[in-house]
């Protein structure tokens, strides 16, 4: 297998709400993610991002710092989120029943077909 046979093509993007840059580059096919992370610049770009504390992805998907990428593959460098989905949503939740734009037994859109009281 010739030297470009085993180079792939690849890119680093990092988000912040008003900016994405991405980082383009050509590695070897054995690079782990961590490697092409450090190669890309984008830790001096950005001396925020911690990779013990910030996960990574691939397409969406998270990885392991030591895995592998194919061509044209998307490594993707989350940041932390503020708050938990899961909490918003609960509260968003309460503060409907509370305000009666949902049913307070289900939680659910208000029935006109179920009884009251």
């Amino acid at each position: 297998m010739s030297v470009e046979g085993s180079l792939i093509h690849v890119e680093v993007v990092y988000a912040l709400p008003h900016e994405q840059r991405v980082f383009a580059l050509v590695v070897n096919e054995a690079s782990t993610v961590e490697d092409i992370i450090q190669r890309s610049g984008v830790l001096s770009a950005y001396p925020e991002i911690d990779l013990k504390q910030n996960k990574v992805g691939v397409f969406s998907r998270n990885v392991r710092l030591d895995a592998t990428v194919r061509d044209k593959d998307r490594i993707e460098i989350y940041r932390p989120l503020l708050a938990d989905p899961k909490e918003i949503r609960r509260k968003r939740a309460e503060q409907a029943k509370e305000s009666g734009r949902a049913d307070p037994v289900t939680g659910g859109k208000p029935s006109s077909v179920r009884k009251s009281g």
